[in-house]
């Protein structure tokens, strides 16, 4: 699989056998192209899973051809980055379209449908999430749906595997034939045309394709006498304020209840006794016989030895929270609870000056600030972007830096970790109201897709959750293990003692931390959390944690951030970024420490 961004120049426009898979946001289009590419994609239960397009080889019959995830868009006008690569491709001359349609709304999916017919392509219809169609009481007459579209319309239930092996049959006998299912089309008298040549509406407009899809949809579907069950009035009380905040409120408390809890206890039940019991013992019997020379000692197993503070902070302070945070967020996006806190919170975040949907991304940047930077790509204005990615960058920690803080803080005391969270709220509270003065330009209104509330199919769930925790343990331990290695390096040559001189004024005059304490801000530009697990070594005071737990959770960004925004943006902003989450740090930490002091001389 080859995942490309939608604003770069890819070769495939120009590749011949091309299939496109298309549809509306949330339609469920990354598990089509998952399960006839049989390649591991994740997808979402919430808008702008692919912000990114994607390939990969498509086999039907004899012929490999190469389906392209498109952007889901809500129409081809072209007035967003995804509409655009989503009209690019359309013009690239594909053989096909496999285009998703949503059962459970098709009024939106029919009118998207209907200007990809007008690009006169031959084209599939997967006719998706049926099954939450009939669990919402609607009947779709399905050969009538396929005369009035003029297209093959296969029933699917993409997450269970049917009707998939029925639209590669389809594809088959279409691309046999090759004929232009829209202008070989004889008319069927359909509600929407007088005797043309095919269904679609040449020279439409919006309003056009809107009124042509209510037709269809009054014409084909039907209701029965189904009651909305549990699910569907629990996803209809999420929409209002009442019950639906508070009970958004108690879903999250009990998330992040799990994730702490269960983290901590996993940290100390099983991780600790395993690291500290087991493991490091482990390489200390294998390492010491050898006899090496004592800083090469010291470096694979002394107090920062690789073969110690690997495990003690890797394996022991991040995992257990990041895969905590990883079995709860996937289950709140699959779900469909993501987009209805995002529509419960609108007016607040609309105070912040930005769209309630943004709140999804700014979730996204407590599992890595990465894929929240690119889901930013949804919004529909450059400022929006912007305030989301500063956002995120300045006040959202990774679950790998949050795990670090809970078990560092914790231990210390729960009104320290309180204290913490505080702070870093007011910081972004802070920022979004800068940032809304100073950047020029607009923030829309919300226009969210609420999905469907549903309960995870356990093999799509347990899948993506895999996916999810392999990619951590490629992408982030690598970076970790050289943050490690950094730190023995430094303890051990003398270069950590330098600097801590060098920068004492700042770290000890300013922050009131010790010396050591310049561990952090070196190793936090590798990796954020990174930032977190040297503050373990050292003897701080109540005060002194606190302090250094501000500037870890509000210090610059990983490198991989600074790529990314390098990328989306460009090194301009992603510099102004890392100077001003650092200067932020180091000033908030420096502003706390020296108001507390205040506060405990004059009381």
């Amino acid at each position: 699989m080859d995942c490309h961004t939608i604003t770069e120049d890819s070769k495939v426009l120009s590749k011949k056998n091309k299939i496109l898979l298309m549809g509306t946001p949330n339609v469920g289009k990354s598990v089509f192209f998952s399960a006839l590419t049989k390649l591991n994609v994740i997808s979402s239960n919430y808008t702008g899973t692919t912000v990114s397009y994607m390939e990969g080889a498509y086999k039907i019959g004899d012929t490999e051809y190469t389906l392209i995830d498109v952007p889901g868009t809500y129409s081809l006008s072209a007035t967003s980055v995804a509409e655009e690569v989503a009209v690019r491709f359309m013009n690239s001359n594909p053989v096909a379209v496999l285009f998703v349609l949503n059962a459970a709304d098709l009024e939106g999916s029919i009118k998207l449908a209907l200007e990809v017919l007008e690009y006169k392509i031959p084209v599939v219809f997967a006719l998706n999430l049926m099954d939450v169609s009939e669990r919402k009481g609607f009947k779709i007459n399905i050969k009538l749906l396929e005369q009035e579209l003029g297209s093959s319309v296969i029933p699917t239930v993409a997450v269970k595997n049917q009707g998939l092996d029925e639209i590669t049959e389809t594809f088959e006998q279409l691309l046999k034939t090759k004929k232009n299912t829209k202008i070989d089309l004889v008319c069927s008298g359909c509600s929407g045309c007088s005797g043309c040549a095919g269904c679609g509406i040449a020279g439409s407009n919006g309003l056009d394709y809107w009124e042509r899809a209510r037709q269809i949809v009054r014409k084909t579907v039907s209701r029965t006498d189904a009651k909305p069950n549990f699910l569907d009035r629990l996803g209809d009380a999420l929409l209002h304020p009442w019950p639906g905040i508070p009970l958004a409120l108690m879903i999250l408390i009990i998330s992040l209840g799990l994730v702490v809890g269960g983290g901590k206890a996993l940290r100390s039940i099983v991780l600790l006794p395993l690291v500290n019991q087991g493991i490091v013992p482990l390489f200390e019997r294998l390492i010491t016989p050898l006899n090496l020379h004592p800083i090469l000692h010291n470096i694979l197993i002394g107090n920062y030895g690789m073969f110690r503070i690997s495990f003690e902070w890797i394996l022991a302070l991040v995992v257990p929270y990041v895969i905590l945070f990883q079995v709860q967020f996937a289950l709140l996006e699959d779900s469909g609870v993501l987009p209805r806190i995002a529509v419960l919170f609108d007016n607040l975040m609309r105070k912040l000056g930005v769209q309630g949907g943004s709140l999804i991304h700014v979730f996204l940047g407590f599992g890595c600030a990465v894929p929240a930077i690119i889901g930013t790509r949804t919004a529909t204005t450059q400022k929006e972007r912007l305030m989301v990615t500063s956002m995120v960058c300045f006040a959202i920690p990774c679950i790998s830096q949050t795990g670090a803080l809970i078990s560092l803080l914790s231990e210390y005391s729960m009104w320290l970790l309180l204290a913490t969270t505080l702070t870093g709220v007011g910081v972004f509270v802070i920022v979004a109201k800068i940032l809304g003065r100073v950047l020029k330009g607009s923030v829309d209104p919300l226009i969210l897709e609420v999905p469907n509330l549903l309960i995870p199919e356990p093999r799509a769930y347990f899948k993506k959750l895999w996916i999810r925790i392999k990619q951590f343990l490629v992408e982030a331990e690598g970076p970790m293990l050289i943050a490690v290695f950094i730190a023995a390096i430094l303890a051990e040559t003398g270069v950590l003692k330098g600097l801590g001189e060098l920068l004492k004024p700042v770290i000890s005059g300013w922050l009131g931390l010790p010396e050591g304490a310049v561990m952090s801000l070196i190793l936090g530009i590798i990796r954020r959390e990174m930032s977190v697990a040297p503050l373990l070594e050292l003897s701080l005071t109540p005060l002194q944690m606190y302090v250094g737990a501000v500037v870890s959770l509000l210090y610059l960004p990983c490198l991989s951030v600074f790529g990314i925004i390098a990328k989306e943006f460009n090194a301009k902003i992603a510099m102004a970024i890392t100077i001003g989450t650092t200067t932020t740090a180091l000033f908030v930490g420096g502003m706390m420490n020296h108001l507390v002091l205040l506060a405990q001389r004059i009381f």
